[in-house]
């Protein structure tokens, strides 16, 4: 899609557009990789930046999803133009709860930090460059327009949802053994579900890219 030049106004459009989508993709694996610095380390200005990082989102989200509006009222695409629009109008509300999730991990992480470390986070730490990785070939699939891309993206998921599977499993033997860490394991519980649901959102994007690029739903 950003690798052509555009022939006419309306291909300049999609361009844009594309390009946009990108930008705010940007901005949440930036957001992403704030909140791993905020839960890892407790680094209070990494979760400030990224609840800065999140307005920032959700006024990109606005700004798209009117670009996309005024686009189809004006041009009327069809086929694969229309199914461009269609599949970026949807991923935005998606991309949107990624930089949420993203945030809540952030501030979470700076809550953590008053309280006694439960465990080590080697594998919140894993999920959380997954997740990263997720965001760059999401980015690339939409760049190049590679359902390929946007396939193996969608997934790297599988990683994230073993990860929560194992992280919660872990947690809830801590819970019983010793019931003095029964608020920490569950702070953490909920880190390791916005992270979940992070992938989610990520893998719910790609589909959206694969049904542009294929017409498939996936």
């Amino acid at each position: 899609m950003l690798q052509s030049q555009p022939a006419n106004m309306f291909e300049s459009n999609l361009h844009d557009i594309a390009a946009a989508i990108v930008r705010m993709l940007s901005l949440t694996r930036e957001s992403t990789e704030l909140a791993k610095q905020a839960l890892l380390y407790g680094e209070a200005d990494a979760a400030e930046k990224c609840i800065e990082n999140d307005k920032k989102i959700d006024a990109a989200q606005f700004e798209i999803e009117q670009t996309i509006l005024t686009v189809i009222a004006r041009y009327q695409p069809t086929a694969t133009n229309l199914r461009f629009l269609g599949a970026m109008h949807r991923a935005l509300a998606d991309i949107e709860r990624v930089g949420d999730y993203a945030e809540h991990v952030a501030r979470a992480g700076v809550e953590l930090t008053t309280q006694p470390q439960l465990k080590k986070y080697t594998d919140l730490s894993r999920i959380l460059d997954v997740l990263v990785s997720m965001l760059e070939k999401t980015s690339k699939a939409i760049v190049e327009a590679d359902a390929q891309e946007a396939r193996a993206a969608s997934a790297m998921d599988n990683e994230v949802d073993e990860l929560y599977q194992q992280i919660q499993r872990e947690l809830l033997t801590y819970m019983m053994e010793d019931p003095k860490r029964i608020t920490v394991a569950i702070q953490l519980l909920n880190v390791t579900r916005f992270l979940e649901r992070l992938g989610d959102h990520l893998e719910n994007v790609n589909e959206h890219v694969i049904f542009w690029l294929t017409n498939e739903r996936v």
